[in-house]
């Protein structure tokens, strides 16, 4: 028995052509495969295909719509610099609860799970809430980047050293260094 097409979309754009099938497999599985065939020189065509099964449609959406949030702003070439700055800006002062629920830490967290997530998503779950002109995430970021992205380095840091970070006190910098801790004691074992 072959794979069933269930629904098909499909599009070109110059010499590419896109293939969207969602398909029953023959072990009644459903999935979703993502072809690209671009078209070669000798009129031959090249073919790239991606599978994502049904039960890992979750953790494709929500890549998604990070991957589209955070292109909004990377892709603004016919901005200058300082409106695209402007407005990541209004982005931060509305807070992280303005933001997409699929963004959102304490979200992403629960639907995909925290090997999903980035070092500074996880941090800023700690440290809870950021400042007036600077989201939790972006606080995390400024502390890993102090410390060359490495949590080794991060794990070494004193009280005084993290509450020099605006934003951060004894109480964000104790919930940092407290899961650190953890994490060394669990690799301990």
């Amino acid at each position: 028995m072959k794979n069933v097409n269930l629904a098909t979309e499909n599009f070109s754009s110059g010499k590419r052509n896109y293939f969207l099938d969602f398909k029953r497999a023959v072990n009644d599985n459903r999935y979703l495969c993502i072809t690209r065939s671009d078209e070669q020189h000798d009129g031959s065509y090249k073919r790239s295909t991606v599978v994502v099964f049904e039960q890992d449609f979750h953790f494709l959406i929500a890549a998604m719509s990070s991957l589209f949030h955070s292109a909004v702003y990377l892709s603004q070439d016919n901005l200058p610099v300082a409106d695209v700055i402007r407005l990541k800006g209004l982005r931060v002062k509305k807070g992280i609860k303005s933001w997409d629920p699929g963004l959102r830490p304490r979200e992403k967290f629960i639907a995909v799970g925290s090997s999903h997530m980035t070092d500074a998503e996880l941090i800023a779950m700690l440290i809870g809430s950021g400042r007036k002109d600077m989201s939790a995430v972006d606080l995390a970021e400024n502390i890993l980047r102090a410390v060359g992205g490495r949590l080794d380095v991060l794990a070494t840091q004193s009280h005084r050293s993290l509450s020099s970070f605006s934003g951060v006190g004894l109480a964000k910098s104790s919930a940092i260094l407290a899961a650190l801790e953890l994490g060394r004691r669990m690799c301990a074992v």
